[in-house]
Formats: structure tokens, C-alpha cells, sequence
């Protein structure tokens, strides 16, 4: 009896252009060259260039002050991370010079250390950086000009957005919550209903530390987001580090919810912690470091590092609620 032979084979074909569609049909050619008839025609199209991209998303709120230079060892952890990868990005989550968030401050203490990426420095402000009448500090050392300048279009936003590959990223201002900023909020979400989200700004709806307590006034942040069905928000204002479970804008458990980050450990004198708070999964006190996300198309890694080695630090993996 004829047995046929089954016979299995791998190519690759170079030189496609991202997001573009192609058709393929296969043939097989024997030693005879008699060949098969065609095989039915495919479609595919290929991914877009930055679905395979990864993105490094950096930073920590809480940042340089006169009283310490601790802002100096975690803006090395910058260097390192810009040094692995020249396209990062780096965030503050507020507070960025303490205790008033002066011009002077601003350029005695926290321009030789974080402001050596200030040029790839996506801020947002903090409750001392409004110490100074209108976050003026703040807003003029980012943006002294439009040419110069590390908000998003050289103007002056107290809240912006932008995209990295499939990712939105939004900077809220939490000193100001307001109907307007609540709108454009709602707006820009519903124009990235397919991205991942990450959203930073500086006070915490929840936390475990002392100081803060659980701070009512930024919900509607977490009610329009959570409706958008967001992935990560990154706060800072407690000066040490936590990591919430997945949750919903009331703070319950949900494993298609929101998963908060408090790092307002990038340089100033840490505290530590009160009443746990539920959901929390990891807490770090006296410690200073900064969070690192790396953005993937459909998820991320995030990785707490501190400024010493003995330090411990944190790190995990999730995707995407999209």
C-alpha cells in the first residue's frame, strides 16, 4: 500500500512592511520537479513596528531638597536606565523640589540631579511645588520657552497626555481638581479606548502611609479611569514606597481593575507607615529608589529599585486590561 509521505517546513520572509497586508499560497516541487498545485490563498498583516517595541517609563515623586542629597543617588539610577536604553523616558510623580518648589530650588537642587534628563522628563506637580504662587517654579523651569520645553506641544499644561507604541500616559494634577481637568480627562480616555493606560500624578487615593491618610478628593481621577478601564496609576506624596493589588475605584479587589503604585521615594527623608490599608501588597520604608516600567504592547514589568544594593526592591509582570 502507498504510504504518503508527510513532510513539515518552516520559512521566513524578510523585508515586510509594518501594518501592511500580504497574501501567500504554497507549493510544493519534488526532485522530479513536479510540482503541487497551489494551496489555498492566505491573508495576514503584518504587526505594527511598535508592537514588539519596549519602552522604558521611569521615575518617583518626592524628589530633591536642601536638607539631604539623597536626589543625587537616585538620579544615578536614571543614568543607569538611560545609559541600557537612550529612548527612556522619565516621569515625576510631584513634589519635585522641596520645600516650596522655587525658581532657586528648582536650580540649586533639583536641576544637577534629575535635571540632568530633564530634556526627556514628563513631570507633574506636587503640593510643594504649589508652595510657590501658581506652581510658578515648577511650570517655568520645565517650560522656560517653547524650543526648551518638556511638556508635550512647548506650552504650559497643568495636565497633558502623550503615547508611547500602544500605551497613554497621562499627567494629572492633583492640586487642582477641577470640572475642566475632569472633562479633558473623560475626553482623552475615550480617544484611546483600545491603549493601555498608565496615569501618574502626585497625592494617593490609598495608602498605608502616615501622613497622607486616604485622600478623598483625587476619586474622580480613579472613577473616570477605572471606567476606562486603566492599568497602573503611579502616585507619590508618602515618602516610601507601596504596591496595591488590582482594584476598583472603591478600593476593593478586582482583578480587572487598577494597580496603584506610591513612590515618593526619589530622594526626600522617608518615613514610614500607619494603618495597612487593604489591598496592600508590598511595603518599603526608609528607602529610596525610583520605579521602572518597562510598556509592552499588551502589558508590562515594573521594577522597584533602590539607591544601595542592600536595599530590598520589588518587581512583577501584568497585562494589559484591554
Amino acid at each position: 500500500m502507498y504510504q504518503p509521505v508527510i513532510m513539515e517546513t518552516t520559512f521566513s520572509q524578510t523585508g515586510l512592511a509594518p501594518d501592511s497586508p500580504y497574501r501567500q499560497a504554497i507549493s510544493g516541487l519534488d526532485a522530479a520537479v513536479n510540482q503541487d498545485p497551489l494551496s489555498a490563498v492566505y491573508e495576514l498583516t503584518t504587526p505594527d513596528a511598535s508592537a514588539a517595541q519596549t519602552y522604558t517609563f521611569i521615575g518617583a515623586g518626592d524628589i530633591a531638597s536642601s536638607v539631604n542629597n539623597a536626589a543625587e543617588s537616585t538620579a544615578k539610577l536614571l543614568d543607569a536606565a538611560v545609559a541600557d536604553d537612550s529612548n527612556t523616558i522619565v516621569f515625576t510623580a510631584g513634589d519635585n523640589v522641596h520645600p516650596c518648589g522655587s525658581a532657586s530650588e528648582y536650580s540649586t537642587y533639583y536641576d544637577p540631579t534629575w535635571g540632568r534628563h530633564k530634556a526627556r522628563t514628563r513631570p507633574s506637580p506636587g503640593n510643594h511645588d504649589y508652595e510657590t504662587s501658581g506652581a510658578s517654579g515648577y511650570f517655568n523651569y520645565f517650560c522656560p520657552n517653547s524650543a526648551n520645553c518638556s511638556f508635550p506641544g512647548g506650552t504650559k499644561p497643568p495636565y497633558y497626555s502623550y503615547n508611547l507604541g500602544n500605551w497613554h500616559l497621562i499627567s494629572l494634577n492633583s492640586e487642582q481638581i477641577n470640572s475642566s481637568q475632569l472633562t479633558w480627562l473623560q475626553d482623552d480616555l475615550a480617544t484611546h479606548s483600545d491603549s493601555c493606560i498608565l496615569a501618574y500624578w502626585h497625592r494617593p487615593r490609598f495608602t498605608s502611609g502616615t501622613s497622607a491618610g486616604i485622600q478623598l478628593d483625587v476619586q474622580p481621577f480613579w472613577d473616570v479611569l477605572y471606567a476606562a478601564k486603566a492599568d497602573v496609576v503611579v502616585n507619590g506624596h508618602e515618602h516610601s514606597y507601596e504596591r496595591f493589588a488590582k482594584m476598583n475605584a472603591s478600593g476593593s479587589a478586582d482583578p480587572n481593575g487598577i494597580r496603584q503604585f506610591v513612590v515618593g521615594t526619589g530622594g526626600i527623608v522617608n518615613v514610614g507607615f500607619g494603618s495597612l490599608m487593604p489591598n496592600s501588597e508590598v511595603r518599603l520604608a526608609n528607602i529610596q529608589g525610583v520605579i521602572k516600567f518597562s510598556l509592552h504592547n499588551e502589558g508590562y514589568d515594573w521594577t522597584f529599585i533602590p539607591s544601595t544594593s542592600t536595599e530590598l526592591g520589588d518587581s512583577g509582570s501584568d497585562i494589559c486590561n484591554k
